[in-house]
């Protein structure tokens, strides 16, 4: 059961996921900092990132997704995104933490260049985009070929856990 934990500088604690399964199985670090004693030393906003595809039954990422790619810019988050569906396993979890959109941390933090929220992951799930036309989603299909399932969110005001699991082969539907 291998596990990616990205960002993970100085702590190798496993904070959501599958209660059942509290500790890690085969774990494998990643950060960018040479000094954190990760196993793999990479900046997460280089992509592709240094993994075979369907590798991981698990990612984790605990608050550094907002670190990453910078507000507004959906063809990296669309494209970071796709990455870990790549390197994940069919059914795999892609498990994080962030800031809550409401807590002063979310831009209280220099480092953070953008927010994550609830409304965001509806643009990871391909059944979701039904509602284009209906609503005013924007309708990324033609560049995010990638699919999820919310498995788990959870936003308490000031920290938003979420889960989400790998979906192969992509449910997209072809536009009418």
């Amino acid at each position: 059961m291998p596990e990616l934990l990205i960002g993970c500088g100085n702590s190798r604690d496993k904070r959501v996921g599958d209660a059942s399964n509290p500790g890690w199985k085969d774990l494998t670090t990643l950060d960018i900092d040479p000094h954190s004693g990760a196993d793999v030393i990479h900046d997460l906003n280089n992509l592709p990132y240094p993994f075979a595809d369907d590798h991981f039954d698990e990612i984790h990422a605990y608050e550094v997704l907002e670190h990453t790619g910078q507000q507004g810019d959906w063809r990296f988050f669309l494209a970071q995104f796709s990455e870990f569906w790549r390197i994940l396993k069919h059914g795999g979890l892609l498990c994080a933490t962030c800031p809550s959109v409401t807590s002063r941390w979310a831009w209280g933090d220099p480092g953070h260049t953008r927010v994550i929220q609830p409304e965001t992951l509806v643009f990871l799930q391909q059944p979701r985009y039904e509602q284009v036309g209906r609503t005013a989603m924007t309708d990324y299909r033609a560049f995010y070929q990638a699919d999820f399932d919310l498995a788990f969110s959870e936003d308490n005001g000031e920290g938003f856990k979420f889960a989400l699991r790998a979906i192969k082969p992509s449910r997209i539907q072809p536009k009418a």
